[in-house]
């Protein structure tokens, strides 16, 4: 069984400051041997799903005083942004999830069966064994990690604020009257986080320029669905940068002037890092 520190990193900063923790579950690009080999697509066409760079785009949160917690699985691999019930029939022999939803008939399960544009990933179906040892192996220890995460920022804090850091193809935008959002902000409608928590978010982004959209094309998945209580003050808030603006998404690298997004981007992450769960005149902290 793979360690788990093959799975994803987790960095703690030198004294959290407040409960605040930024993950990023689809960045990962360790791509095992054995996936490549048994894969109809090459390295390069496996990339164009993950959510390249972002990892790179929050990597100083620890230095503000928030925990970081990144994956190094590839999300074609295992989607940590899907339930583990939801088994795509044409991936799993003989899967079948409790209830389809259109991510599953998408070929977006939690094994995927395509990456960008409809590639399909697999020649054949694998064996249910196959896929459920491949959830133990990626998709458990990730989760355990960062429900426990969670549980000790309410233990030490009163609450939790998780920001879980995506990317999005500029090509999802298409539709969307101009000028279109630099991001898009998810809290499944108000359901995993609290109007002060979403509206704090919003305005860190704003503050440097951003455009920000909320809930549509995406208002969280997984991830939000399950870990979002802001009743009992834990909040999660999804957020979809457009990957046009600091990288090229065909070839898959950074643009010349990706270090200056990221500084840019960078103070985002501060003022996120300053966001309070147990807040009840605002929501960040004051220097």
């Amino acid at each position: 069984m793979d360690s788990e520190d093959s799975v994803y990193d987790l960095t703690r900063p030198d004294r959290w400051q407040g409960g605040v923790i930024f993950a990023s579950p689809h960045s990962g690009c360790a791509y095992p041997d054995w996936f490549l080999a048994e894969s109809r697509l090459d390295a390069q066409q496996l990339r164009s799903s993950e959510d390249a760079f972002v990892d790179r785009l929050i990597r100083r949160a620890p230095d503000h005083g928030a925990a970081l917690l990144t994956a190094r699985v590839p999300r074609s691999v295992v989607d940590l942004n899907r339930g583990p019930e939801e088994i795509d029939p044409l991936v799993v022999q003989g899967g079948m999830p409790p209830a389809m939803n259109p991510r599953i008939m998408a070929g977006l399960g939690v094994i995927p069966r395509v990456v960008s544009q409809g590639r399909s990933i697999h020649d054949r179906p694998m064996p249910r064994a196959e896929a459920e040892s491949r959830l133990a192996r990626f998709w458990h220890p990730y989760h355990r990690a960062l429900s426990g995460l969670i549980d000790e920022a309410v233990g030490r804090f009163g609450g939790a604020v998780l920001i879980d850091m995506h990317s999005m193809p500029r090509d999802a935008l298409a539709h969307l009257p101009r000028p279109r959002p630099d991001m898009v902000l998810g809290d499944r409608n108000g359901a995993s986080a609290a109007p002060r928590i979403s509206a704090a978010v919003a305005e860190a982004a704003t503050a440097e320029g951003f455009r920000v959209r909320r809930n549509s094309p995406f208002a969280g998945a997984y991830v939000t669905a399950t870990y979002g209580r802001p009743r009992d003050n834990i909040h999660v808030v999804q957020l979809e940068l457009d990957r046009s603006l600091y990288m090229d998404e065909g070839r898959i690298e950074p643009r010349a002037d990706f270090a200056q997004f990221e500084a840019r981007f960078a103070r985002v992450v501060e003022r996120l890092a300053r966001l309070r769960p147990d807040a009840t005149d605002g929501a960040i902290a004051a220097e």
